[in-house]
């Protein structure tokens, strides 16, 4: 089975169509972190040059919540404490599929968190070659889908968490 003609059209997380099935299906995370200003933390990925929400897979023997907050650390600097699920997102529809360098595709099954920064400084890490806060309205043109839907609902700021 492909996904290309049989599919609705589903595209990757950069808008790539996808034309087959995903090699794989793996459990994320991602971190919405906001500034005293409004503005969310983006960072661009060294692995294909597109902006993205700091976040990464979860490692076997640790939860959601243990995952985002290495993650975060690991790939940003900064020391987070988790404030709230944004949501669950796995529909490939809605751009929860990656693409990567070497022909490799994932399908990730991730929890959003909205993060707050405790301490630590701002900096890049072999993952990136860029980190800053941008306006939730003026994100460079290269963000991630999967990462504008995210800050999406994140501003949303719904009680509940979206399963998307």
């Amino acid at each position: 089975m492909t996904f290309g003609s049989q599919s609705p059209g589903f595209v990757d997380s950069t808008g790539a169509p996808i034309h087959r099935m995903p090699d794989e299906i793996r459990p994320g995370t991602g971190a919405v972190i906001f500034n005293e200003s409004g503005e969310v933390l983006l960072q661009k990925r060294a692995d294909n040059g597109w902006w993205s929400l700091p976040g990464g897979g979860v490692d076997i023997g640790e939860s959601v919540e243990q995952c985002i907050i290495r993650e975060v650390f690991e790939e940003t600097g900064l020391h987070v404490t988790v404030k709230r699920l944004v949501g669950v997102y796995s529909d490939p529809k809605n751009y929860s599929v990656m693409s990567y360098p070497g022909g490799t595709i994932v399908q990730y099954v991730s929890a959003a968190f909205e993060c707050e920064p405790q301490s630590g400084e701002l900096r890049i890490s072999d993952e990136s070659t860029d980190i800053g806060y941008f306006p939730v309205d003026g994100l460079p043109d290269n963000t991630l889908l999967s990462s504008q839907l995210r800050i999406k609902d994140a501003v949303a700021n719904r009680a509940e968490p979206f399963i998307r």
